[in-house]
């Protein structure tokens, strides 16, 4: 099978080195080019030293950029929508890993972003991009919009529930706790070690920009409301989702258990995780540090109707660069796990 030829715009990020670690070692990809407009001219691994020996690549300009395969995008949310006309020139196919097509209704980013979504006519054409719900849609698709990393975390989390109109559609309670990587790379008083060393800090309480991508994905049955919590913690990596929800009858664990089996049975990054005993009964992202893996648990409060749902991510691979790569995988017919076959590391 013939190699595809790859480029990464804006590889200079978090999300754009690790996406640069994985395509590295991908056995069907040949990296053509990566860009930063910060650091052109000098070698990738300056910037990302993980890479050290496994690439001699330098950082080209955006005007530099030649016509390749596929495209994926690592700029900052609002860009994309503005270069698109442009970029979609010098590649058959693209996949964003920025908010700029992530929602169907383009009202939404003037609601959620504070800006009229420049390029609307190009939204259709996306495919929100978690693969364990639109996985069919994305095999031979020519454009992938990769989801929000708390986004992905909540929406799998309770997709199962939703699909099967098992929950109360508006009383959904979500608290996402994330670590400092999904700020991005760019310094500023809230990044600052001083600062950030040691924080349970609640940053945003209500109106977090994932909300929009949540109760899109999950109005399968008619719309949703999602209450969205945000608090950074004293991590580089990882998210922990657990949403608050409410069920329409009293089913017993066992009941709840089998629908998360047949929904995720065949998924190969989902892994539900409930423990009797040991330190690790749930879901818990520092498992997850460098993996492609959702781990998904549960507990249905015995005195009423509340099911809690947790789920752990690392906001680097499933909710960013490793969800770009298994879309990949899947617009081109490869092995979907290819290049992700990582378990993650214990202990860290």
């Amino acid at each position: 099978m013939s190699e595809v030829r790859v480029s990464i715009v804006g590889g200079s990020g978090y999300t754009g080195g690790e996406l640069l670690r994985l395509l590295l070692f991908h056995p069907q990809v040949r990296i053509q080019q990566v860009t930063s407009e910060r650091f052109v001219g000098k070698f990738t691994h300056k910037v990302h030293p993980n890479l050290r020996k496994a690439t001699d690549l330098r950082f080209v300009q955006l005007a530099q950029l030649e016509p390749c395969d596929v495209l994926f995008l690592c700029l900052p949310h609002g860009r994309a929508m503005h270069l698109l006309p442009e970029l979609q020139r010098k590649a058959e196919r693209i996949i964003d890993l920025s908010a700029d097509f992530r929602l169907n209704d383009p009202a939404q980013y003037a609601a959620w972003y504070g800006r009229e979504h420049t390029h609307p006519e190009w939204l259709p054409q996306f495919v929100y991009g978690i693969p364990e719900l639109h996985r069919e849609a994305m095999r031979g698709a020519r454009f992938i919009s990769s989801a929000g990393c708390n986004a992905t975390a909540t929406i799998l989390a309770l997709f199962p529930l939703f699909k099967n109109d098992l929950v109360v559609v508006d009383r959904s309670v979500v608290e996402v706790k994330g670590g400092s990587s999904e700020g991005g790379n760019a310094p500023s008083e809230a990044t600052h070690h001083p600062e950030r060393s040691n924080v349970v800090r609640s940053y945003r309480p209500t109106q977090h920009r994932h909300t929009a991508e949540v109760e899109q994905e999950l109005c399968i049955h008619g719309p949703v409301r999602v209450h969205l919590s945000a608090t950074a913690l004293d991590l580089v990596r990882g998210v922990l989702s657990t949403c608050h929800v409410f069920l329409k009858d009293d089913l017993d664990e066992k009941t709840i258990w089998k629908v998360y089996r047949e929904t995720y049975a065949d998924e190969p990054f989902i892994r539900i995780v409930k423990e009797k005993t040991g330190i690790y009964r749930y879901p818990e992202p520092k498992l997850l540090i460098g993996s492609n893996f959702c781990d998904i648990g549960f507990e249905k409060d015995a005195r009423s109707r509340r099911l809690v749902v947790i789920s752990a991510i690392d906001n680097l691979m499933k909710g960013a660069a490793g969800q770009a790569v298994q879309a990949f995988n899947l617009m081109h017919g490869f092995a979907e796990t290819t290049a992700l076959e990582f378990p993650g590391l214990h202990p860290v």
